[in-house]
């Protein structure tokens, strides 16, 4: 999205749709509840002491009157129709991000209105005539529009890197909609690294964040450094993406529309998939018979899945299909045809399979987190080249960065050699070494007398110089040895057991090695560049 953007939020909006659809007897006071915890909740209840993350039993405790409602993405989808029906009416153009989030390119449309605040007064407008409350943020970059709705902050141009600069770094999972998986873990390592701020953040340089962080670390630097946190594929749209169902009978129920949605949301994908593409912005559009037309746009930070697409058509459907009578906005006869069509896509190389972080598959049978035309061109591989030729990582347990990864043959069952999810005592604390080794090395101290690790876990002497691939390397800092273990002496050149431990050295040139003493020898399990 070029130009100006301007986001709408609407607080606290899954309880703002659980207390429309309870009616008046529910009181102020609502939580919405997911898997037995608050994931939202109104004003009224956070006055009292609810929180988000709170579990049922505490935040009813807190606040007796609470009314908890379920969570239900399509009863927020149903409700937050009129409000972007309401939107359209004041600007055509709008993108839905989420049910309570939409943003609009602001730049034609301030123009037309006179200038940005009185666009923002209309849209305010539009939405309190539907009775709910909302809140307008201005700025460059789409990311930063949507933080400065939270506060009703108009950015000047030019100026959302000082806006975003001073802001806390959890900013970067405030927005589920804009968030990567694994995003929240990623904001936790950036704290315990001192790193509080998004200015913070961005002033990193961006090789370091690609090659230590994960990928979805590489998009939420860009957007803290205020550029475009997505790049569309330059190409135009190949034609013949879009899908198109005359409906014979016309649909005026939503069970069917929401059926139709689904085949409709099946065959777009396989589209897409033909043509080596993925959808990051949809339009959806309903013709009635009578020639009236209804369409929405959606946005998401992660490309549509067919499920993800279905939802979005049953959503906005729904929420037409309810209006009463008597709303201008109303169907005016039953839907004739129904459009789906990819309005942004990405290319293939954002679709290849991640082999890091969040990436890595959790196991489970044939759960390899590839897509289709992956799985075929491994099959061929396969075939070619022989049944263990080819492997996929999956998350492992360990104490050292290599042992959290197993390889397992492509097809088989994603089950590790050792559970990920159990304690393992003395593993080695992130960040891990941005590249694996399998080297020897030797380390020495200021006498030139070699350095191994005692029974008590500590160096016979400080080292001073290590050696690696026939070159000597000055130590300039040092930390650990941090033991892991007892060496079971079974190795043949090792005559009794010994301990076993990693440490981590700073060479002269700046890079970091993770070494581990084992067997009596020490070998580079690592470097950190």
């Amino acid at each position: 999205m070029s130009g100006r953007v301007l986001a709408l939020w609407c607080p606290d909006w899954p309880a703002v749709a659980a207390a429309a659809a309870l009616g008046p007897d529910c009181g102020d006071a609502v939580a919405v509840l997911g898997s037995g915890r608050v994931t939202a909740c109104s004003a009224a209840a956070r006055r009292a002491g609810v929180r988000r993350g709170m579990r049922k039993r505490q935040a009813q405790s807190l606040c007796p009157e609470l009314t908890a409602a379920p969570d239900d993405p399509g009863r927020d989808g149903r409700f937050f129709e009129p409000v972007v029906a309401a939107v359209s009416a004041v600007v055509p153009m709008t993108e839905v991000l989420r049910p309570g989030l939409m943003v609009i390119a602001a730049d034609r449309a301030g123009r037309y209105f006179g200038g940005e605040e009185e666009l923002a007064e209309e849209i305010v407008s539009a939405v309190d005539a539907c009775g709910v409350a909302g809140r307008v943020g201005t700025a460059d970059e789409l990311f930063t529009a949507v933080l400065a709705a939270r506060t009703g902050t108009v950015v000047p141009p030019g100026t959302d890197a000082d806006f975003l600069a001073g802001r806390p770094v959890a900013d970067l999972v405030v927005e589920p909609s804009l968030s990567g998986p694994g995003r929240d873990d990623l904001v936790n390592l950036l704290w315990r690294l001192g790193v509080r701020t998004l200015g913070a953040f961005a002033a990193l340089d961006p090789a370091d964040v690609a090659s230590r962080f994960s990928a979805d670390a590489a998009v939420a630097h860009r957007l803290a450094r205020a550029e475009p946190g997505r790049r569309p594929s330059r190409a135009p749209i190949p034609p013949g993406l879009e899908v198109e169902h005359d409906c014979d009978p016309p649909i005026d129920r939503i069970d069917a529309a929401a059926f139709l949605g689904r085949r409709l949301a099946e065959e777009l994908h396989v589209r897409l998939s033909s043509a080596s593409l993925a959808c990051t912005r949809l339009t959806v559009q309903a013709i009635t018979e009578r020639g009236q037309r209804h369409s929405r746009t959606w946005r998401c930070a992660e490309p549509l899945t067919p499920e993800a697409t279905a939802d979005r058509v049953r959503w906005q459907l729904e929420g037409w299909l309810t209006l009463s009578a008597g709303s201008v906005d109303a169907p005016d006869s039953p839907i004739a045809r129904l459009l789906l069509e990819p309005v942004e896509v990405i290319d293939p190389g954002a679709l290849q399979y991640a082999l890091a972080g969040e990436g890595l598959p959790r196991g489970g049978p044939g759960r390899t987190g590839l897509g289709d035309p992956a799985r075929r061109a491994l099959t061929r591989v396969q075939g070619l080249l022989g049944e263990r030729a080819v492997r996929v990582p999956v998350a492992s347990g360990g104490r050292g960065p290599g042992e959290q990864v197993d390889l397992v043959t492509f097809g088989d069952e994603l089950r590790p050699e050792r559970p990920a999810g159990a304690a393992w005592p003395d593993r080695i604390a992130r960040p891990w070494p941005a590249r694996l080794l399998a080297g020897h090395a030797e380390l020495f101290d200021a006498a030139g007398d070699p350095v191994r690790v005692t029974g008590r876990g500590a160096f016979t002497a400080e080292p001073v110089i290590v050696r690696s691939t026939r070159h000597d390397y000055r130590i300039d800092w040092w930390a650990g040895p941090w033991p892991f273990g007892i060496d079971d002496g079974t190795d043949p050149g090792v005559r009794s057991a010994a301990v076993m431990a990693r440490t981590q050295v700073l060479l002269e040139d700046s890079r970091a090695l993770l070494l581990c003493f084992r067997g009596g020898r020490w070998q580079v399990e690592g470097i950190y560049e």
